[in-house]
């Protein structure tokens, strides 16, 4: 499909959204912006204030002057579940129509009360000798997905897609240049938001895990205001400039840096736990090398305390890298800023063309 489209990121700290022209070779990013929001208008992903969020999207869609109200919009919290299953080999379209009774078992939510849909990854023959198939299962709240919509709409855009942000960051980063990583071996991408951490561990494109932490980057911010007793801004500020040690337990009698310490240790181990959790499932490939991106991902020292508790290496993404540069509006320091945060709107409007 050719033409421009947005994707646009719910964040917990804020909006953001990428239009990109698709077309054929390498899309374009035509435009980016984004925009704050106040405390608790999003909790851990969810939409809770439809009005603020809505006039949120409005004032991002005038001052970034996106030239379509056309949307992609991306769902990932504690109400998404994503699950590896092994299901009875149907053609895809009538999987698809049989889905809510061959999975009820697998989620922890009635069907009815969930958008079901499915990634498929393989086919195999089980042990009765049944042609199987192996799938990604997403099953997401309705109401959740209806809070989201219902604050696009206000804002006044036409949402076309509602996608997983896992699937977001997967596109976007799985035309990063993969020098050093053979065939055989899996990636790890891990997207650090505010509240959300995405964790997809893909093979060759194809993903194979997927984890959402309720942990992020505002986590930390919080603590060192706590420790401190200053405002979030400033913990904010704090934060940026102190960054994580390079080493664990390296002392240091600072407040702010003995919390930032406790809370991003707390994160790195999450993700530490979801990856060692991948590699020991019968037959996972192994992990070759961790790819870092987010606003949360720019803490000093996260990704050098992240390659220590893996002992993978770890880079930071570069989903710019296989987009083109249209007249963007930014600077290229403004540009170099934002990068990190790019990789989910411009993996959403990405899915349009897959």
């Amino acid at each position: 499909m050719a033409g421009r489209v947005v994707g646009l990121d719910v964040g917990t700290s804020g909006v953001r959204a990428a239009e990109l022209t698709l077309g054929k070779g390498a899309a374009t990013l035509e435009r980016f912006g984004q925009v704050a929001l106040p405390a608790g208008a999003v909790r851990d992903g969810e939409v809770v204030d439809v009005d603020v969020v809505a006039a949120a999207v409005r004032q991002l869609w005038a001052q970034a002057k996106f030239s379509t109200k056309k949307v992609v919009v991306g769902v990932a919290n504690q109400k998404v579940v994503v699950r590896q299953v092994d299901l009875p080999w149907m053609p895809t379209n009538e999987l698809k129509k049989a889905l809510a009774f061959q999975v009820q078992d697998f989620i922890p939510m009635p069907v009815e009360q969930a958008i079901l849909d499915f990634h498929p990854l393989e086919e195999f023959t089980g042990e009765n000798g049944a042609r199987m198939i192996r799938v990604l299962l997403v099953a997401a709240a309705r109401d959740m997905v209806g809070s989201a919509l219902a604050a696009v709409e206000k804002a006044g855009l036409s949402p076309e897609v509602v996608d997983l942000t896992s699937f977001a960051v997967l596109r976007s980063l799985v035309s990063m240049d993969h020098t050093g990583l053979d065939s055989l071996q899996a990636e790890a991408l891990v997207d650090v938001g505010a509240s959300i951490t995405n964790i997809v561990v893909h093979q060759g494109g194809v993903p194979r895990f997927v984890r959402i932490l309720l942990m992020g980057g505002a986590d930390i911010t919080e603590a060192v205001a706590e420790r401190l007793g200053v405002p979030l801004d400033q913990a904010e500020s704090v934060k940026q400039d102190s960054g994580m040690a390079l080493v664990v337990g390296a002392a240091d009698p600072n407040p702010a840096s003995r919390a930032i310490e406790a809370t991003a240790s707390a994160f790195v181990e999450e993700v530490r736990g979801s990856l060692d959790y991948f590699m020991a499932q019968p037959g996972a490939p192994r992990i070759g090398r961790v790819v870092l991106s987010g606003g949360g991902s720019r803490l000093g020292g996260l990704a050098e305390r992240l390659s220590a508790a893996t002992r993978l290496p770890v880079q930071a993404a570069r989903p710019m890298s296989a987009l083109k540069l249209g007249k963007t509006g930014l600077t290229p320091d403004q540009l170099a800023y934002v990068e990190p945060m790019v990789t989910v709107p411009v993996g959403l409007a990405m899915g349009v063309s897959s």
